[in-house]
Protein backbone atom coordinates (compact mmCIF):
# COMPACT_ATOMS: atom_id res chain seq x y z
CA UNK A 1 0.00 0.00 0.00
CA UNK A 2 1.13 3.54 -0.69
CA UNK A 3 -0.10 6.50 1.04
CA UNK A 4 -2.97 6.90 -1.07
CA UNK A 5 -4.42 3.84 0.49
CA UNK A 6 -4.54 5.47 3.93
CA UNK A 7 -7.84 4.93 5.23
CA UNK A 8 -9.26 6.13 8.78
CA UNK A 9 -11.06 4.30 11.14
CA UNK A 10 -14.00 6.53 10.25
CA UNK A 11 -14.05 5.41 6.28
CA UNK A 12 -12.81 8.69 5.45
CA UNK A 13 -10.06 8.56 2.96
CA UNK A 14 -7.21 10.62 2.56
CA UNK A 15 -3.80 10.40 0.93
CA UNK A 16 -2.22 12.54 4.03
CA UNK A 17 -3.16 11.43 7.36
CA UNK A 18 -5.31 14.75 8.79
CA UNK A 19 -3.47 17.44 10.97
CA UNK A 20 -4.14 20.61 12.14
CA UNK A 21 -1.47 22.79 11.53
CA UNK A 22 -0.33 22.40 14.36
CA UNK A 23 1.79 19.89 13.46
CA UNK A 24 3.39 17.80 10.11
CA UNK A 25 2.42 14.24 9.83
CA UNK A 26 6.14 14.07 8.52
CA UNK A 27 8.18 16.62 11.24
CA UNK A 28 11.01 14.22 11.94
CA UNK A 29 10.29 15.90 15.99
CA UNK A 30 7.17 14.08 16.58
CA UNK A 31 8.33 11.15 14.35
CA UNK A 32 8.71 7.73 17.28
CA UNK A 33 11.24 5.23 15.28
CA UNK A 34 12.26 1.67 16.89
CA UNK A 35 14.70 -0.27 14.72
CA UNK A 36 16.31 -3.48 15.59
CA UNK A 37 15.00 -3.32 18.65
CA UNK A 38 16.34 -5.93 21.04
CA UNK A 39 16.40 -6.98 25.14
CA UNK A 40 17.26 -10.07 26.53
CA UNK A 41 16.61 -11.23 30.12
CA UNK A 42 18.78 -14.09 31.31
CA UNK A 43 18.19 -16.53 28.62
CA UNK A 44 14.16 -15.03 27.91
CA UNK A 45 14.63 -12.93 24.70
CA UNK A 46 11.28 -10.52 25.76
CA UNK A 47 11.55 -8.55 22.42
CA UNK A 48 13.93 -9.72 19.69
CA UNK A 49 14.91 -7.56 16.48
CA UNK A 50 11.83 -5.44 16.54
CA UNK A 51 11.50 -2.39 14.02
CA UNK A 52 8.29 0.10 13.27
CA UNK A 53 7.87 3.78 13.02
CA UNK A 54 5.01 5.87 14.16
CA UNK A 55 4.15 9.20 12.38
CA UNK A 56 2.61 12.47 14.04
CA UNK A 57 -0.98 13.80 13.69
CA UNK A 58 -2.60 10.13 14.14
CA UNK A 59 -3.39 7.29 16.67
CA UNK A 60 -1.28 3.94 16.51
CA UNK A 61 -2.20 0.92 18.66
CA UNK A 62 0.61 -0.82 19.60
CA UNK A 63 -0.88 -4.07 20.12
CA UNK A 64 -0.32 -7.76 21.21
CA UNK A 65 -1.09 -10.81 23.70
CA UNK A 66 0.09 -9.75 27.30
CA UNK A 67 4.18 -10.76 28.04
CA UNK A 68 4.25 -10.14 23.85
CA UNK A 69 6.90 -7.46 25.06
CA UNK A 70 4.93 -4.49 24.72
CA UNK A 71 5.68 -2.61 28.00
CA UNK A 72 9.60 -3.72 27.78
CA UNK A 73 9.84 -2.06 24.41
CA UNK A 74 7.89 1.03 25.77
CA UNK A 75 10.36 0.93 28.60
CA UNK A 76 13.06 1.15 26.47
CA UNK A 77 11.64 3.68 24.10
CA UNK A 78 11.28 5.82 27.66
CA UNK A 79 15.05 5.47 28.36
CA UNK A 80 13.90 2.80 31.36
CA UNK A 81 15.46 -0.46 30.24
CA UNK A 82 18.58 -0.69 28.29
CA UNK A 83 18.76 -2.44 24.47
CA UNK A 84 20.56 -4.87 24.37
CA UNK A 85 20.94 -4.39 20.67
CA UNK A 86 18.87 -1.63 18.48
CA UNK A 87 17.74 1.68 18.97
CA UNK A 88 14.51 3.24 19.85
CA UNK A 89 13.89 7.40 19.27
CA UNK A 90 11.89 9.98 19.67
CA UNK A 91 12.42 12.87 16.59
CA UNK A 92 15.50 10.94 16.05
CA UNK A 93 17.26 10.71 19.23
CA UNK A 94 17.07 8.65 22.39
CA UNK A 95 15.07 9.65 24.97
CA UNK A 96 18.01 10.28 27.26
CA UNK A 97 19.16 13.15 24.65
CA UNK A 98 15.86 15.03 25.02
CA UNK A 99 16.56 18.33 26.18
CA UNK A 100 13.21 19.02 28.65
CA UNK A 101 11.85 15.46 28.21
CA UNK A 102 8.62 15.76 29.55
CA UNK A 103 7.66 18.71 27.11
CA UNK A 104 8.68 16.39 24.34
CA UNK A 105 7.18 13.26 25.66
CA UNK A 106 4.17 12.85 28.14
CA UNK A 107 4.08 8.56 29.44
CA UNK A 108 2.02 6.48 31.47
CA UNK A 109 3.22 2.78 31.72
CA UNK A 110 1.46 1.77 34.58
CA UNK A 111 -0.85 2.88 37.24
CA UNK A 112 -0.09 6.19 38.42
CA UNK A 113 0.67 6.17 42.32
CA UNK A 114 -1.10 9.44 43.91
CA UNK A 115 -0.80 10.74 47.33
CA UNK A 116 -4.44 9.82 48.80
CA UNK A 117 -4.45 12.92 50.77
CA UNK A 118 -4.21 15.34 48.07
CA UNK A 119 -6.55 16.74 45.88
CA UNK A 120 -6.14 16.17 42.23
CA UNK A 121 -5.08 20.40 41.35
CA UNK A 122 -2.73 19.62 44.21
CA UNK A 123 -1.22 16.26 42.61
CA UNK A 124 -0.46 18.02 39.20
CA UNK A 125 0.99 21.70 41.00
CA UNK A 126 3.43 19.10 42.42
CA UNK A 127 4.99 18.13 39.28
CA UNK A 128 4.04 21.47 37.41
CA UNK A 129 7.46 22.66 38.44
CA UNK A 130 9.17 19.84 37.30
CA UNK A 131 8.10 20.05 34.29
CA UNK A 132 8.15 23.58 33.61
CA UNK A 133 5.07 25.02 33.49
CA UNK A 134 2.90 27.51 35.69
CA UNK A 135 -0.43 26.42 37.51
CA UNK A 136 -2.46 27.27 35.36
CA UNK A 137 -1.64 25.04 33.39
CA UNK A 138 -2.90 22.58 35.76
CA UNK A 139 -6.53 23.72 35.72
CA UNK A 140 -5.98 23.30 31.68
CA UNK A 141 -4.90 19.91 31.69
CA UNK A 142 -8.19 18.92 34.59
CA UNK A 143 -10.83 20.58 31.84
CA UNK A 144 -9.13 18.38 29.14
CA UNK A 145 -9.74 15.21 31.30
CA UNK A 146 -12.77 16.14 32.82
CA UNK A 147 -11.89 16.54 36.09
CA UNK A 148 -12.49 20.25 36.94
CA UNK A 149 -15.60 19.61 39.20
CA UNK A 150 -14.06 17.60 41.45
CA UNK A 151 -10.23 19.36 41.46
CA UNK A 152 -10.83 19.99 44.61
CA UNK A 153 -11.88 16.34 45.99
CA UNK A 154 -8.67 14.31 47.61
CA UNK A 155 -7.69 11.41 45.31
CA UNK A 156 -7.86 8.57 47.82
CA UNK A 157 -11.50 8.85 46.99
CA UNK A 158 -11.42 8.62 43.50
CA UNK A 159 -12.39 5.87 41.20
CA UNK A 160 -10.23 3.91 39.06
CA UNK A 161 -11.91 5.54 36.09
CA UNK A 162 -10.87 9.14 37.65
CA UNK A 163 -7.65 8.06 38.36
CA UNK A 164 -7.05 7.15 34.73
CA UNK A 165 -8.00 10.71 33.72
CA UNK A 166 -6.02 12.01 36.66
CA UNK A 167 -3.18 10.15 35.42
CA UNK A 168 -3.49 11.16 31.75
CA UNK A 169 -3.73 14.73 32.78
CA UNK A 170 0.23 14.63 34.31
CA UNK A 171 1.12 13.12 31.18
CA UNK A 172 0.06 16.41 29.32
CA UNK A 173 1.26 18.96 31.83
CA UNK A 174 3.95 19.89 29.55
CA UNK A 175 1.95 19.71 26.38
CA UNK A 176 4.18 17.22 24.95
CA UNK A 177 4.29 16.71 21.28
CA UNK A 178 4.42 12.77 21.60
CA UNK A 179 2.14 10.46 24.08
CA UNK A 180 3.02 6.73 24.97
CA UNK A 181 0.10 5.45 26.55
CA UNK A 182 0.21 1.85 28.31
CA UNK A 183 -3.06 0.57 28.45
CA UNK A 184 -5.04 3.27 29.30
CA UNK A 185 -8.53 2.02 28.99
CA UNK A 186 -7.91 -0.19 32.41
CA UNK A 187 -10.29 0.54 34.81
CA UNK A 188 -12.67 2.58 32.17
CA UNK A 189 -16.46 1.88 31.72
CA UNK A 190 -18.29 2.07 28.55
CA UNK A 191 -18.30 6.38 28.80
CA UNK A 192 -15.15 6.60 29.75
CA UNK A 193 -13.60 4.32 26.99
CA UNK A 194 -15.37 6.98 24.49
CA UNK A 195 -14.22 9.90 26.16
CA UNK A 196 -10.73 8.44 25.90
CA UNK A 197 -11.05 7.76 22.50
CA UNK A 198 -12.49 11.55 21.83
CA UNK A 199 -9.25 12.52 24.13
CA UNK A 200 -6.84 10.79 21.78
CA UNK A 201 -8.70 11.59 18.48
CA UNK A 202 -8.49 15.09 19.43
CA UNK A 203 -4.96 15.12 20.40
CA UNK A 204 -4.06 13.65 17.14
CA UNK A 205 -5.72 15.85 15.17
CA UNK A 206 -3.58 18.98 16.53
CA UNK A 207 -0.46 16.92 15.07
CA UNK A 208 0.49 14.76 18.01
CA UNK A 209 2.19 11.36 17.83
CA UNK A 210 -0.25 9.06 20.24
CA UNK A 211 0.87 5.54 20.94
CA UNK A 212 -1.31 3.62 22.97
CA UNK A 213 -1.09 0.05 23.66
CA UNK A 214 -3.27 -2.55 24.28
CA UNK A 215 -4.21 -6.57 24.42
CA UNK A 216 -7.78 -6.20 23.59
CA UNK A 217 -8.32 -4.96 19.64
CA UNK A 218 -11.63 -4.50 20.26
CA UNK A 219 -10.85 -1.97 22.82
CA UNK A 220 -9.32 0.38 20.41
CA UNK A 221 -10.59 -0.33 17.17
CA UNK A 222 -12.33 2.72 17.35
CA UNK A 223 -9.83 5.09 18.33
CA UNK A 224 -6.90 3.93 16.00
CA UNK A 225 -5.67 5.12 12.53
CA UNK A 226 -2.82 2.61 12.57
CA UNK A 227 -1.50 -0.56 14.38
CA UNK A 228 1.99 -2.39 14.96
CA UNK A 229 1.41 -6.05 16.19
CA UNK A 230 3.75 -8.08 18.10
CA UNK A 231 3.41 -11.63 19.35
CA UNK A 232 6.60 -13.28 21.45
CA UNK A 233 8.69 -9.76 21.10
CA UNK A 234 8.47 -10.06 17.13
CA UNK A 235 6.78 -7.91 14.49
CA UNK A 236 4.21 -10.00 13.00
CA UNK A 237 1.89 -6.89 11.29
CA UNK A 238 2.38 -2.99 10.71
CA UNK A 239 -0.33 -1.10 8.71
CA UNK A 240 -3.50 1.23 8.81
CA UNK A 241 -6.44 -0.27 10.36
CA UNK A 242 -7.77 -0.30 6.87
CA UNK A 243 -4.77 -2.60 6.13
CA UNK A 244 -5.82 -4.66 8.85
CA UNK A 245 -9.41 -4.80 7.56
CA UNK A 246 -7.82 -6.30 4.28
CA UNK A 247 -7.62 -9.43 6.20
CA UNK A 248 -10.65 -10.21 6.75
CA UNK A 249 -12.74 -12.34 4.42
CA UNK A 250 -15.74 -14.61 4.13
CA UNK A 251 -15.89 -17.74 3.22
CA UNK A 252 -17.72 -21.26 3.63
CA UNK A 253 -17.79 -24.76 5.74
CA UNK A 254 -18.62 -27.59 3.27
CA UNK A 255 -18.74 -31.04 4.76
CA UNK A 256 -19.54 -34.05 2.45
CA UNK A 257 -19.20 -37.61 2.63
CA UNK A 258 -16.66 -38.77 0.21
CA UNK A 259 -13.90 -36.67 2.41
CA UNK A 260 -11.16 -37.00 -0.93
CA UNK A 261 -13.48 -36.06 -3.50
CA UNK A 262 -13.94 -32.98 -1.58
CA UNK A 263 -10.15 -32.13 -1.48
CA UNK A 264 -9.68 -32.88 -5.18
CA UNK A 265 -12.35 -30.43 -5.92
CA UNK A 266 -11.08 -28.02 -3.45
CA UNK A 267 -7.48 -27.95 -5.05
CA UNK A 268 -8.96 -28.15 -8.29
CA UNK A 269 -10.96 -24.45 -8.06
CA UNK A 270 -9.92 -23.20 -4.95
CA UNK A 271 -6.26 -24.22 -4.54
CA UNK A 272 -4.41 -22.49 -1.87
CA UNK A 273 -7.69 -21.31 -0.34
CA UNK A 274 -8.83 -24.27 1.64
CA UNK A 275 -8.23 -26.53 4.90
CA UNK A 276 -9.45 -29.25 6.62
CA UNK A 277 -11.31 -28.81 9.63
CA UNK A 278 -9.38 -31.28 11.52
CA UNK A 279 -12.34 -32.18 14.49
CA UNK A 280 -14.43 -32.62 11.48
CA UNK A 281 -13.66 -35.53 9.38
CA UNK A 282 -15.07 -34.60 5.84
CA UNK A 283 -15.31 -30.92 6.43
CA UNK A 284 -12.95 -28.00 4.61
CA UNK A 285 -13.06 -24.54 5.05
CA UNK A 286 -13.10 -22.35 1.58
CA UNK A 287 -11.70 -18.37 1.70
CA UNK A 288 -12.85 -15.87 -0.59
CA UNK A 289 -16.05 -18.06 -1.78
CA UNK A 290 -20.27 -18.11 -0.80
CA UNK A 291 -22.32 -20.97 -0.43
CA UNK A 292 -24.06 -20.83 -4.50
CA UNK A 293 -20.65 -21.01 -5.40
CA UNK A 294 -19.53 -23.88 -3.99
CA UNK A 295 -22.50 -25.97 -3.84
CA UNK A 296 -22.95 -25.51 -7.76
CA UNK A 297 -19.10 -26.66 -8.25
CA UNK A 298 -20.28 -29.73 -6.00
CA UNK A 299 -23.11 -30.17 -8.43
CA UNK A 300 -21.26 -30.45 -11.45
CA UNK A 301 -19.04 -32.47 -9.94
CA UNK A 302 -21.50 -34.95 -8.79
CA UNK A 303 -20.20 -34.74 -5.57
CA UNK A 304 -22.78 -35.01 -2.78
CA UNK A 305 -22.91 -32.58 0.28
CA UNK A 306 -23.83 -33.15 3.47
CA UNK A 307 -23.23 -29.30 5.35
CA UNK A 308 -22.63 -26.15 3.23
CA UNK A 309 -23.14 -23.01 5.55
CA UNK A 310 -20.77 -19.58 5.22
CA UNK A 311 -18.70 -18.27 7.52
CA UNK A 312 -16.57 -14.91 7.87
CA UNK A 313 -13.50 -13.86 10.12
CA UNK A 314 -13.36 -10.83 11.19
CA UNK A 315 -10.90 -8.15 12.99
CA UNK A 316 -10.85 -9.77 16.40
CA UNK A 317 -10.36 -13.35 14.47
CA UNK A 318 -7.15 -11.49 12.06
CA UNK A 319 -5.74 -10.36 15.21
CA UNK A 320 -5.87 -13.90 17.24
CA UNK A 321 -4.24 -16.01 14.33
CA UNK A 322 -2.05 -13.02 13.72
CA UNK A 323 -0.61 -13.42 17.34
CA UNK A 324 -1.22 -17.15 17.39
CA UNK A 325 1.03 -18.31 14.97
CA UNK A 326 4.46 -17.81 15.22
CA UNK A 327 5.62 -14.74 13.08
CA UNK A 328 8.06 -15.46 9.79
CA UNK A 329 10.33 -12.96 9.53
CA UNK A 330 11.72 -9.89 12.32
CA UNK A 331 10.73 -7.45 9.70
CA UNK A 332 7.68 -5.74 7.80
CA UNK A 333 6.45 -3.11 6.12
CA UNK A 334 3.31 -1.41 6.27
CA UNK A 335 1.44 1.48 4.74
CA UNK A 336 -0.18 4.13 6.70
CA UNK A 337 1.23 5.92 10.02
CA UNK A 338 2.42 3.15 11.23
CA UNK A 339 5.12 1.28 9.63
CA UNK A 340 7.62 -1.92 9.94
CA UNK A 341 11.29 -1.45 8.26
CA UNK A 342 11.59 -4.10 5.80
CA UNK A 343 8.91 -6.02 3.85
CA UNK A 344 5.45 -7.92 4.18
CA UNK A 345 4.21 -9.77 1.92
CA UNK A 346 0.73 -9.08 0.48
CA UNK A 347 -1.74 -9.67 2.65
CA UNK A 348 0.34 -7.20 5.48
CA UNK A 349 1.68 -10.27 7.51
CA UNK A 350 5.77 -10.27 7.84
CA UNK A 351 7.70 -12.14 5.17
CA UNK A 352 11.19 -12.98 5.49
Amino acid sequence: MTQDDTTRHDGHRTGQPEVSPHGDPHDAAGVVEVRGLTKTFGTVRAVDDLSFRVLPGRVTGFLGPNGAGKTTTLRMLLGLVRPTAGTATIGGLPYAALQRPQRVVGAALEAASFHPGRTARDHLRVYAPQVGVPDARCDEVLALVGLTEVAHRRVGGFSLGMRQRLGLATTLLGDPRVLVLDEPANGLDPEGIRWLRDVLRHLAREGRTVLVSSHVLPEVQQTVDDVVIIARGRLVHASSLAGLAALTRTGVRVTSPDAEGLRRLAEQRWAGRWRDVPERPGTLTIDDVDAPGVGHAAFLAGLELHGLTETSVGLEDVFLRLTGEPPVGPAGTSAGGASAVGRTGPDGEVAA
